[in-house]
């Protein structure tokens, strides 16, 4: 111990180390998931690649397991330390390097809070893609190594298809500068792809070449009432044909998860409550005059189709903010006495009425007096799912019923949220024994002696010198 603590030292300087019984407490826990006893040996925070190549190699050296921290906004239990290693907090490695307007490129430093990355694309007359609730928060590092997802993956994809390049330090300290900045590169083997969404269990992220768009000039934004999943299957149909590439977010909020959050949880309600469900469209286009006119014809040709109930329009992003508040009150579950802990799960998008009607199904006939809320990203397939039970009832019997039925419908058990430990029981519910296998040797070869973020997604038997 006392020897890694001189290393760790020696690295990034004695100011930036803390030994156990200094660790302030916000570095023991991601958003849900706190560490199950005992303290980490360290936190050391580096503020340049060198720093983090000197830290990973002295972990490595000594055998020590090296857990890297985001935002720690994750759900997973991705960046949960463990008692006997080291955890990295990235949150001095902050900032934007550079912005390539004709390229549409920007390079960043891991710690880069999404907000900052978003407000400088803006302030270059460009626009980042990923946007999620916790954007003030999560950083840039944490988004590559989930492969976040957020509200207009419809649109833009999912974290993947907005990073061109990455810089990543091994687990034995060597640094992998692959700043690719081109669209098109075929020259070998794409291996940007092979650190997002890896966890931090494969390397660990320090800067990253950003894609950019055009700013939108418009947008539009209606909040609609359903009374069936049919209406919705036919809502999304008609919005991708008229809209075309401009629709950017098609959310789904059922009507539990809509009535709490409007009720107890204090969010405006755009509309009454008692529908089946609510939709919030959105649109992102580059005509001010024309956009919100075909925005307006394509909902009143909704309405005439019987595909909502009751809607509600905005024109401009501040009108928009109240329908956005609603969807984003998710993080009000644990102050409502819900569980923290919530099922971001993906189903084919013409089977989630039917996997929702069962689910709740299964779950009141064990547990009667369950409540459930149901939202998401239905045009790309993902679903949230809260469950509040009687204070009796285990979370483990919980998700086996959930991630059960997940595995029936030919689902993923983890849609944008990652494996890290809550979901790494239930992985091979999602994934063949052959992929798990491969996964294993990824991790062997990249990680010989598996001292990084151990205990997430997969393990593989540490390599003997």
């Amino acid at each position: 111990m006392t020897q890694v603590l001189e290393a760790l030292r020696a690295a990034v300087g004695p100011g930036r180390v803390a030994s156990a019984d200094r660790i302030d407490d916000r570095y023991l826990a991601d958003w849900v998931v706190p560490m199950p006893g005992g303290r980490p040996l360290a936190l050391v925070r580096p503020a340049t690649t060198t720093e983090v190549s000197a830290v990973a190699a002295a972990c490595h050296h000594a055998r020590v397991p090296l857990v890297v921290q985001g935002g720690r906004t994750g759900l997973a239990g991705g960046a949960t330390p463990v008692s006997d290693g080291v955890v990295m907090s990235l949150e001095l490695m902050s900032g934007v390097e550079e912005i390539d307007e004709p390229a549409a490129t920007m390079t960043v430093l891991a710690g880069t809070p999404l907000q900052v990355v978003q407000d400088a694309a803006a302030s270059a007359g460009l626009f980042f893609g990923l946007d999620m609730g916790a954007r003030g928060s999560c950083q840039i590092g944490g988004n590559v190594a989930t492969n976040a997802g957020g509200n207009r993956v419809i649109r833009y994809g999912m974290m993947r298809d907005l990073v061109l390049g990455l810089e990543v330090v091994l687990a034995d300290g060597t640094v992998i500068s692959s700043l690719n900045r081109l669209i098109k590169n075929n020259a070998g083997f794409d291996l940007r792809q092979v650190f997002v969404g890896s966890e931090g269990t494969l390397g660990i992220v320090t800067r990253a070449v950003l894609r950019l768009h055009p700013q939108p000039r418009s947008q539009c934004t209606a909040f609609c009432a359903v009374d069936s999943f049919d209406q919705v299957l036919g809502l999304l149909q008609h919005a991708r044909s008229r809209l075309g590439g401009t629709l950017s977010a098609f959310e789904l909020l059922w009507g539990d998860f809509y009535e709490l959050m409007t009720g107890a949880g204090g969010a405006p309600a755009p509309l009454a409550p008692g529908r089946s469900g609510y939709v919030l469209v959105e649109a992102l286009g580059s005509d001010p005059v024309r956009d919100p006119q075909q925005f307006d014809d394509m909902l009143e040709e909704a309405a005439a189709a019987r595909l909502v109930t009751d809607a509600v329009i905005a024109h401009s992003a501040a009108d928009a903010r109240p329908f956005w508040h609603v969807r984003d009150a998710s993080g009000e579950f644990p102050r409502l006495g819900w569980p923290a802990l919530g099922y971001d799960i993906g189903i084919p998008t013409r089977r989630i009425g039917t996997f929702i009607e069962a689910c709740r199904e299964r779950l009141r006939a064990r547990w009667p007096d369950s409540r459930t809320a149901f939202f998401g990203h239905v045009g790309d397939s993902n679903l949230h799912l809260h469950v509040h039970t009687p204070a009796d009832v285990p979370i483990h019997a919980v998700t086996d019923l959930v991630y059960g039925l997940v595995r029936e419908w030919r689902g993923t058990i983890a849609a944008e949220h990652g494996i890290g430990t809550l979901r790494r029981p239930y992985l091979a519910h999602s994934r063949t024994p052959e992929e798990i296998a491969l996964m294993r040797r990824l991790k062997a070869a990249l990680d010989p002696r598996g001292i990084l973020n151990p205990g997430k997604v997969v393990e593989a038997t540490p390599v003997a010198d």
